[in-house]
């Protein structure tokens, strides 16, 4: 029989990672990823996509221990969050299912220009975006033990080693199903997606109806 702590670890690392993967979508990253390396050498793009990977565990690591605090601060509840995150991630997949361009094109301009682009565009926004934030500090609010976090660290460091591999990786995969097959599993992402953010917001509006429902049986 496997120890409840270590099925508690495997839950919270898989529901952190699988809620990552699909908002971070690191797949559909690949070809801007080219596009912004491709006067570089491939040792360069090696570089930049080791440094991208670390940049995006660093980010969601710090969101993921210091969201609570941040909750506080602001006074917000994990039901606000939660909502808020759900309208930024549908934003976001709304975007990808009817193939709006991930960055503009300035952005996309200067970050050609740019001679590191490992933490702009690549890290902010494109992985660790918005979304992918507040999902963090959803998870880390959530997590009340320390094997839970510990469970969700585990699942943001896999993530980081999946964005490493994808964007090494993802040059034969590009020359492969070319831009259309691309452009079909960002639609598929984006769908998933808006699940997620349909799931994000019906669980805060009904924590706070669980809240509000006492006050208002009162009056």
């Amino acid at each position: 029989m496997i120890n409840p702590t270590i099925l508690d670890f495997i839950s919270y690392m898989g529901t952190t990672l699988a809620s990552l993967f699909a908002i971070a979508n690191p797949i559909g990253t690949i070809p801007i990823f080219y596009s912004l390396t491709s006067r570089d050498s491939r040792c360069y793009q090696i570089e930049q996509a080791q440094k991208t990977a670390i940049n995006v565990t660093l980010i969601l690591i710090v969101f993921l221990f210091i969201g609570s605090y941040i909750l506080k601060f602001f006074g917000l509840s994990l039901a606000e969050i939660q909502i808020a995150g759900g309208l930024i991630v549908g934003h976001t997949a709304w975007g990808m299912v009817t193939t709006k361009q991930m960055l503009t094109q300035g952005e996309r301009q200067e970050a050609t220009d740019r001679e590191d682009v490992s933490f702009a565009p690549m890290a902010l926004p494109l992985i660790a975006g918005p979304g992918a934030i507040g999902v963090a500090i959803s998870q880390g609010t959530q997590a009340k033990q320390l094997v839970q976090s510990l469970g969700c660290a585990a699942g943001v460091l896999l993530l980081g080693i999946i964005v490493y591999l994808c964007l090494i990786l993802g040059k034969p995969l590009i020359d492969r199903i070319g831009q259309n097959g691309i452009g079909a599993l960002n639609r598929i992402f984006g769908f998933l997606i808006l699940s997620i953010a349909v799931e994000l917001i019906a669980g805060g509006v009904t924590d706070i109806v669980k809240k509000l429902a006492p006050i208002l049986l009162q009056s």
